[in-house]
């Protein structure tokens, strides 16, 4: 096992299926324009091979499934039929939801309990306007027939001033109603938004005012979270909970346990360092070379954390999933 000065390990992989994705969010790229796979991705059995070592080199007990959108990739249906044979404790995925609807039946299938689906407005026109693709009734529907599947959803909502505030009570209420938790995020100095202070000040909401709002309708009080977690997790009394993702406000890089391997097969151990470490060409060696190899550079990438707060980092937030 490989533990840092502050006792920190890896015990959560996210792992990138595709920098591919049918939006394209103004707080995730600037221009407008949709990425899509990169030229050198690894194929479905090579990131099987990555999730595989990387159990057995870092004690990884937990995967999510990202992007890009990871229900837009050719590979999702390889790789989820062999990623449930691996031994995880969890498996979620994350998405869009724009194609929820007709990818439902192979997560079903494939043991996919957990979802978060990324949603910041249930208003259309400013749907479009921050998604830049996609349809919200098709994303809501998706939402409907996966709870009527019986999964447990969180909805990851970008809180952005002049954009969606109105909408943090709207969003709430809807998870509410329908056993959804909803996870307020910070917005993050990534990309062109670490290069660009001012875009990223004039945008962001903290969580003391998420709070205030919520409470000018609600009464809530703290919950309890795995020491690990990214959020802070309230409950309302009368029924359900909510978090908020403080990257800002409330630092948590001091127990992060995060690791991301992106889609074309770079290790990155914090999203605040532009460092990353290269795995590709040790998952077509056999095991007892490539695990040598990877745990020397999973020590790296484990000092790679911030010791104290997320700083930004100019890496494309769906690059390296999320």
């Amino acid at each position: 096992m490989i533990v840092d000065r502050q006792g920190r390990r890896f015990r959560n992989l996210r792992i990138s299926l595709t920098a591919a994705c049918n939006y394209a969010c103004t707080y995730c790229v600037p221009d407008g324009k949709r990425l899509v796979a990169a030229q050198d991705e690894l194929s479905a059995e090579a990131l099987i091979r990555g999730v595989a070592y990387l159990i057995e080199a870092a004690g990884i007990e937990r995967l999510r499934i990202t992007g890009g959108e990871p229900l837009v990739s050719p590979k999702l249906e390889p790789f989820m039929r062999a990623v449930g044979t691996l031994g995880l404790s969890d498996i979620s995925l994350t998405t869009n939801g724009q194609l929820l609807t007709r990818k439902l039946p192979l997560l079903l299938e494939a043991g996919i309990r957990r979802l978060n689906v990324s949603l910041d407005t249930l208003d259309a026109e400013a749907f479009r306007h921050i998604a830049r693709g996609g349809d919200l009734a098709t994303v809501l529907d998706g939402l409907e027939q996966a709870r009527a599947a019986g999964l447990k959803i969180k909805l990851n909502m970008v809180p952005l001033r002049g954009k969606n505030l109105d909408q943090v009570l709207p969003l709430l209420d809807y998870c509410l109603e329908r056993g959804f938790e909803l996870r307020f995020i910070e917005l993050m100095r990534m990309g062109h938004l670490a290069r660009d202070p001012s875009a990223f000040n004039q945008q962001f909401v903290g969580m003391g005012e998420l709070l205030e709002l919520i409470g000018e309708r609600y009464v809530y009080q703290q919950a309890e979270a795995p020491l690990d977690a990214t959020a802070l997790r309230y409950e309302i009394p009368e029924g359900g909970f909510f978090g908020v993702i403080a990257n800002e406000s409330v630092p948590f890089c001091r127990t992060c346990s995060r690791l991301r391997l992106s889609s074309t097969g770079w290790l990155h151990g914090c999203l605040s360092s532009s460092n990353r470490h290269y795995i590709g060409d040790l998952l077509d060696k056999p095991r007892h070379q490539a695990l040598p190899a990877l745990q020397r550079l999973l020590v790296r990438a484990l000092a790679d954390k911030q010791d104290l707060a997320f700083s930004g980092g100019v890496t494309v937030m769906k690059i390296i999933g999320g």
